[in-house]
């Protein structure tokens, strides 16, 4: 068989933005009306930016105009051309909906040189958002309805087609998905979809991104638009897809290393009918694994063995085949070529290779080539019978093991970084995970209501070590299992199943966001018809795909009997009754936890930056955090009554507005970091793992906001992003508070009491926890030192400091000690007869190298509640250096501050992504114990400056 009989394989973007034209639709009539729409644009032979009309409200009606990207949303297009204004600044969310309830045209034309009749022409689109008519010269092609797959049109080369080899065109027809929605509940009938801030219940019968609808953190902006690549395939045979499935197992102590190659082949109907008139398969494979530029091995196949007329399988809609080769090649003992594992961060070192295959014909003609990067790794979820209770019960275990390793995963639950896709860099993409990976979080879990996120997400995971749970894009809602809804989520599933199966980093696939719990709260939904996808198809899919190599979850939370989604003996957690629910004192975190914790959280508002970006043109009287404004951006439920309750508990009141944000701020950073603390207490130890992970809601922001992320959306860290990272280190030290009172009360127990319940004493339970496989001493000193709010004279320092011995991967309790009592104050200082001094008293304990005095943990305790402290001036002193583009600043104080919080005058305008970046910061400093934080991408002759709770 000659090679020309077999022309390589060639794809292209249709990613020109010059050739990409959009526009509203003017009239909402038939087939004939869109097409008539189309004939507009090609009146001139060719349009320059000269040309092109004036945009306004009404002309975008009339006329087409130049996409100024592509991919493309019509909200980032309108943005662009200042007809809407920006809906994440002031009120103008509401001034936008309109685009939401009208439908969109978009349109390009392309050639196709390589036109052959005899090979298939494929189009095919990566994401459309959502009801798309897709015309190809005039001909309805395509119609799609769900964003979260991909779709193709292909013309099979065998009989008549609709491509051109010059000046094809393309429509795009997006049409209204609210109104959409409405019309499919109008058949099928209005379910319950979460609260009302979490958007139309409609929004269930639509495959849209759930979070478009609205969300309690985000706007209602209902886009549309192709937001991934659109791309056109010519080919004769291709690689339809490569799957190099690794393995990775563990004998006898050592890591066993092997890869299969598992790969489809596409076909067209001409080429099939050649390779059957040879008397073998003249193809061959070349399969090559790399490290960087070093080959670690390479086999060629004959694709003799493999026989096409068994194994071919022909496409009803195209015409064209598919011809499945799995076990193509497999190698085995990979690990004596040199081949290491990859492991999540804080484990080891992330090896990741390049596996290729090329597809080759005769005299050594490459027909196409497909590489991915790879590592090599096992993942478990080990669901098992604990034999000892905790304060919970028994139960069973929910912990991830890596490599035959049982991790303790600590991390955050992400949403999509803007409500506009295609305005997310790949760079803002690798800041936002290089922010989690060094606020020493190693999962990250992808939360059902956003989207499958673009394959440079996963890639970035894999680079850091950031392990992913996987939601399917299902939330807080009861869903429809009708036979075209589910024909299209098993597509949904398979699509991204298997584009994302090859990453290590993939550590779970999950079913659903709430589902299940909504139905057992709301108890009035007699049927969640939706069980069918979440207990039978996704995991089918995900078995099938996967060789059974990743976990699936049916949901999250998910456990318990009769789907009892708040057992904390089984499955994983979602805790909302401290902020949300019963709404309960943070101070209760302790008792609230589970054995995996994959939700929890309190809001904060962002920085005072952030705040003055979405203030630009509001009125100044709105400068108070009660006002509209403040109320427009916050979308929690209750927002109000909750801060008023978590605030007055805690803090003193104050109307002034920065000081008020900042103290949402500390509140965020001490609720969440006691839950860390308590909960990552609870990886006890081999055969006591009662806590495996803890994954706050919610890392990032879409918009400008307040709300419960770590991070604004102008990546600024709030002070419990460093909490949290303290928390999360690979040796910590912790101190919980215990104050005795004279009688029994039902306060939380770290509070002092001055009323009719009065505080006798305290004490301080110290504990450390020690995972990854950082080296640490087999021995560490424990120091503990105390001083007193009120009188700078008084230190005392723990009489039986001692070296004590860490267990590894795990917690060691420490001891319980009595907090002294320092001296009654002097004239006419303020005093509390009849209650213990104690309540005046910080606490610090440090774990210190036994020889070099090093400190290897800290952590600082306040008496609580904090709004009953006179804090004093701590005086403050920072001294910086510079050197090669990072400062060094030291921090040392006369008496204990509380969050400090270190900042740089002139980094940046309100509406800039954040550059600069701190080693730590929100720190508790006490005398004599001074600290040291590294900062870099400062601005030249940046000013540092500093905030602390204050009262």
């Amino acid at each position: 068989m000659a090679s020309q009989i077999v022309p390589p394989s060639q794809t292209n973007l249709l990613s020109n933005a010059t050739s990409w034209w959009w526009k509203e639709r003017h009239s909402i009539g038939g087939y004939e009306d869109v097409i008539q729409e189309l004939k507009r644009h090609h009146v001139e032979d060719e349009i320059t930016d000269d040309d092109e009309p004036v945009p306004t409200r009404e002309s975008i009606k009339h006329s087409w105009f130049r996409a100024s990207q592509f991919p493309s949303e019509v909200h980032v297009e309108l943005l662009k051309r200042q007809i809407i204004p920006n809906p994440y600044v002031a009120f103008n969310e509401h001034e936008v909906q309109w685009v939401g309830e009208t439908e969109w045209l978009y349109s390009c034309t392309f050639d196709a040189p390589s036109l052959d009749t005899s090979n298939a022409t494929r189009l095919t689109f990566d994401g459309l958002d959502t009801l798309c008519d897709v015309y190809l010269n005039d001909k309805k092609v395509l119609e799609a309805d769900n964003a979260f797959r991909q779709y193709a049109y292909e013309a099979s080369g065998d009989g008549e087609t609709a491509f051109k080899p010059e000046g094809n065109t393309l429509l795009l027809h997006f049409r209204g998905a609210k109104s959409y929605a409405k019309q499919q509940e109008a058949v099928y009938g209005k379910v319950r979809a979460g609260s009302t801030n979490l958007g139309d219940p409609s929004r269930v019968y639509l495959r849209k991104p759930q979070y478009d609808w609205r969300w309690d953190w985000g706007p209602e902006l209902m886009t549309c638009g192709p937001y991934r690549n659109i791309s056109l395939t010519q080919y004769a045979v291709r690689i339809e897809d490569f799957n190099p499935k690794t393995s990775l197992e563990i004998l006898d102590g050592t890591f066993k290393c092997s890869l299969s190659a598992h790969l489809t082949l596409g076909l067209s109907p001409s080429a099939l009918n050649s390779l059957r008139d040879c008397a073998k398969f003249p193809l061959k494979l070349e399969v090559s694994l790399l490290k960087g530029e070093n080959v670690i091995t390479t086999e060629s196949v004959s694709l003799t063995k493999f026989s096409i007329e068994e194994l071919a399988v022909q496409s009803p809609e195209s015409g064209t085949f598919l011809l499945p080769l799995r076990d193509a090649l497999s190698w085995g003992g990979l690990e004596d070529l040199g081949v290491e594992p990859w492991w999540p961060v804080g484990y080891g070192s992330q090896n990741l290779y390049e596996a290729s295959v090329k597809l080759i014909a005769p005299e050594d003609v490459t027909l196409d080539l497909v590489s991915k990067k790879v590592g090599f790794r096992s993942v478990e979820l080990v669901q098992e019978p604990l034999e000892e209770p905790d304060q919970y019960g028994t139960g069973t275990t929910f912990f991830f093991k890596v490599n035959g390793v049982e991790i303790f995963m600590g991390g955050s639950n992400w949403i999509p970084a803007d409500n506009f896709l295609t305005t997310i860099s790949d760079d803002r993409y690798r800041q936002w995970l290089t922010v989690l990976k060094d606020g020493g979080q190693n999962m990250v879990r992808i939360w059902g209501g956003g989207i499958y996120e673009p394959d440079l997400f996963y890639d970035i995971c894999d680079e850091l070590g950031i392990l992913v749970w996987q939601d399917f894009q299902f939330a807080c809602g009861v869903y429809p299992a009708h036979k075209s809804f589910v024909d299209s989520v098993r597509k949904e599933a398979e699509y991204n199943v298997t584009r994302l199966r090859h990453h290590p980093s993939i550590g779970l696939f999950c079913g659903n966001n709430e589902d299940y719990q909504m139905v057992l709260q709301w108890g009035d939904v007699p049927h969640l018809p939706a069980v069918v996808i979440y207990e039978e198809v996704l995991p089918e899919v995900v078995t099938l795909l996967t060789d059974g190599s990743i976990p699936y979850h049916r949901g999250s939370p998910y456990g318990g009997k009769g789907w009892d989604t708040s057992d904390p003996t089984i499955g994983d957690v979602h805790q909302w009754n401290i902020w949300g629910g019963k709404e309960l004192p943070w101070q209760e975190y302790t008792r609230l936890g589970g054995r995996f914790v994959s939700e929890f959280g309190i809001p904060a508002m962002p920085s005072m930056k952030t705040i003055e970006y979405w203030m630009q043109g509001v009125d100044p009287r709105e400068r108070y955090a009660q006002s509209s404004i403040m109320a427009q951006h916050n979308r929690a439920g209750a927002f109000e009554r909750r801060f008023a309750i978590t605030m007055n508990e805690n803090f003193r009141l104050t109307s002034d507005l920065p000081k008020h944000a900042f103290n949402t701020q500390v509140m965020q950073a001490e609720a969440v970091g006691l839950a860390y603390r308590a909960w990552k207490r609870e990886w006890r130890g081999a055969g006591r793992r009662y806590c495996g992970g803890v994954l706050v809601w919610q890392l990032n922001d879409c918009w400008p906001v307040t709300s419960w992320a770590l991070v604004d959306y102008f990546l600024r860290p709030k002070p419990a992003y460093y909490v949290i990272a303290r928390s999360l280190a690979p040796l910590t030290i912790g101190i919980s508070r215990e104050v005795v009172q004279n009688r029994a009360n039902d306060r939380p127990k770290q509070f002092y009491e001055y009323g009719a319940t009065r505080s006798v004493s305290a004490k301080l339970h110290v504990w450390a926890t020690h995972t990854g496989n950082s080296e640490v001493p087999e021995t560490v000193k424990l120091d503990i030192q105390y001083f007193d709010l009120e009188n700078p004279d008084w230190h005392h320092q723990q009489e039986h400091s001692s070296l004590v011995s860490l267990a590894e991967n795990g917690t060691t309790e420490l001891g319980t000690f009595h907090v002294p009592e320092p001296p009654s104050l002097h004239g006419d200082a303020y005093n509390r007869p009849g209650t213990t001094p104690s309540g005046r008293v910080v606490a610090s304990a440090r774990l210190l190298h036994p020889e070099s005095g090093e400190v290897l943990a800290r952590f600082v305790d306040w008496p609580q509640p904090y709004r009953l402290l006179d804090i004093p001036d701590a005086g403050v002193e920072l001294s910086t250096t510079e050197s090669e583009g990072t400062t060094t600043i030291r921090v040392s104080v006369k008496r204990p501050v509380k969050c400090l919080f270190l900042a740089a005058d002139a980094d940046g305008s309100p509406g800039e992504f954040e550059a600069s970046r701190w080693s730590d910061n929100a720190l508790d400093v006490v005398p004599l114990d001074d600290q040291v934080v590294l900062a870099t991408g400062l601005k030249k002759d940046a000013k540092i400056s500093f905030q602390c709770l204050q009262n």
